[in-house]
């Protein structure tokens, strides 16, 4: 069982899809198996993270910019890629430090997050995108 969540992002920010993802496995009447998610873009990720505290996301984002500042920084000047602008290469810098793909366990059609766990597509360019997560149940047979 398949489903792509579109997701409308404007600059870099954590979208929290959690309830998404939650109600689609309830649709389709998800029991126990695993729920594998990739997202289709080379400039954005996925993440499990803290979703108590929406502090933490802050944080995580201007740790990611300082991690890889635009391609426009004095720090930056060894990159090449700059066709789509400063923040691209970056982009694809923070796509590589953080997962592309998540497995989920999947128990009486909930997903098995700890209690402060959410799962989050993590935005990384400035301009506004639609951003595609492919959700697939597989269920234990």
């Amino acid at each position: 069982m398949m489903h792509i969540l579109t997701v409308a992002t404007h600059g870099p920010a954590c979208h929290e899809i959690t309830r998404d993802l939650a109600t689609w496995l309830a649709g389709i009447g998800a029991a126990q198996g695993v729920l594998t998610l990739m997202i289709r873009h080379t400039s954005a990720s996925l993440l499990i993270q803290e979703n108590a505290d929406p502090e933490v996301q802050t944080d995580l984002l201007a740790w990611l910019e300082r991690l890889a500042p635009p391609a426009d920084h004095p720090s930056m000047g060894w990159i090449t890629h700059r066709y789509e602008g400063p923040d691209d290469m970056p982009a694809h810098l923070k796509a590589v430090v953080l997962p592309t793909t998540l497995q989920i366990p999947v128990d009486r059609g909930r997903m098995m997050l700890g209690r402060w766990q959410g799962v989050y597509l993590v935005e990384h360019r400035h301009a506004p995108h639609d951003r595609q997560v492919v959700a697939m149940f597989a269920p234990q047979a």
